[in-house]
Parts: C-alpha cells; structure tokens; sequence
C-alpha cells in the first residue's frame, strides 16, 4: 500500500483563503506528514516559518494560472520565491505559445527556469485540459531535453484535471527520466491510488485529508 502522505503536496491556492487557512494547512501537513505544502509565492516565508524543523517542503507556483506572465516575469517569480525559501517551483507554460507551434519560445522559457531553479525542484505544469495528444507529446519532450524534474498535469484551474490516461501516456514518453505529479481534481483514495499505480508519483491536491483518512 502505498502511504500517500509521503508523496502529497497538500495545496491552499483558493484566492480567497485568509492567513487563518494557510496556518491551518500548515499543521496539517506536520501533523499528517504530507511532503509539502503547496502555497502562492506571497505565502513562502510565512509557511517556511511554520513549518521549520518539521522536515515538511514548501512548493509554490509560478505563473499561475494562465501562464501568460513574461518569460522573465516568471523567472524573477521563482527566483524571488526560492531566495524566501521555496523548496520547489511548479511553474505553468505559456498555453497561447504552445497551441501556436511557437516552441522555440518555449523552449527558452523553460531553459530560463532551470537555470535559476538549479538545485531546487521544477515542475512544469502543461494543463492537459486545453492540449491536443500532438501538443502533450511535444511539451512533454520539450521537458525531457530541459532536465526538468517533474511534468505536472494541470493547475487545478481549467476544465478538467488529472486523468489515468494522461498519466499513462505521459509516462511512455518520460520513463524514469522525469517524475509525474498528478493534480487538479482528486478527491478519493481510489482515484489517487489509480493515479499512482499509472504512473504519478506525486500528487497536487486540496482533498489530502479525504483521501489519506480513506486509506
């Protein structure tokens, strides 16, 4: 059986929630041993703070929702969050760039992140929602020759989430060579526990209590 706990980012990005809901998430994530929270850049130091010593990471996201800020924008953005104590960056492409065939944007974009996340953890978020299978395989090579470390399937924002399928095809592509989280929807042990055995291995969701206490 696999413990969830361990490879949950259990995630607060609702604009409305108050500083009261991130404490909370917080010491959930101490308390159940999620393997991070994951939180808007403007709530990195403040969590870092709440969570020091408890071995729980702090993952924040970079460009969201939509993707559309300036490469260097989103750049400054994970480099700032990093410097205030961001474990790890999940950061969304540029979608209009994409379904254009502008890869070579792209491309650059997706260098500029690496190279200021070197050392940290980046997660390029790709929003299957609104791609094609020909623009899942492209963005999904674009980030295995990048070195990027995780592909993560969507923000949680656009129409649909997180499906086996998905998974399962963006597995045969990246192998072993870059890990997959898995976000946007789950809300069950059953569809967490389907989405691990196709191939994620992590997981992005705001229902980690529901689906751990299933277990």
């Amino acid at each position: 059986m696999v413990n969830f706990s361990s490879i949950i980012d259990h995630t607060l990005l609702k604009p409305n929630a108050v500083y009261g809901d991130y404490k909370n998430l917080c010491e959930q994530a101490a308390e159940y041993g999620f393997y991070s929270v994951c939180v808007p850049p403007f709530m990195v130091k403040r969590c870092k703070e709440a969570l020091s010593g408890t071995g729980v990471k702090i993952c924040t996201v970079i460009g969201f929702p939509l993707g559309f800020n300036d490469s260097i924008s989103k750049m400054i953005e994970a480099k700032q969050s990093i410097k205030n104590g961001a474990d790890e960056t999940d950061a969304v492409i540029n979608i209009s760039a994409l379904k254009s065939k502008n890869f070579n944007y792209i491309e650059k974009e997706i260098s500029l992140l690496r190279r200021v996340t070197d050392g940290k953890v980046l997660k390029i978020i790709v929003e299957t929602a609104y791609l094609d299978e020909e623009e899942k395989a492209k963005i999904a090579k674009i980030i295995l020759d990048k070195k990027v470390d995780f592909l993560k399937t969507s923000t949680g924002f656009a129409p649909s989430g997180a499906k086996t399928e998905d998974i399962k095809f963006f597995k045969k592509i990246l192998k072993n060579d870059v890990r997959i989280k898995a976000s946007g929807g789950i809300s069950s042990y059953e569809q967490a526990e389907e989405l691990v055995r196709s191939g994620a291995n992590r997981l992005g969701t705001s229902k980690s209590l529901q689906i751990i206490l299933q277990q």
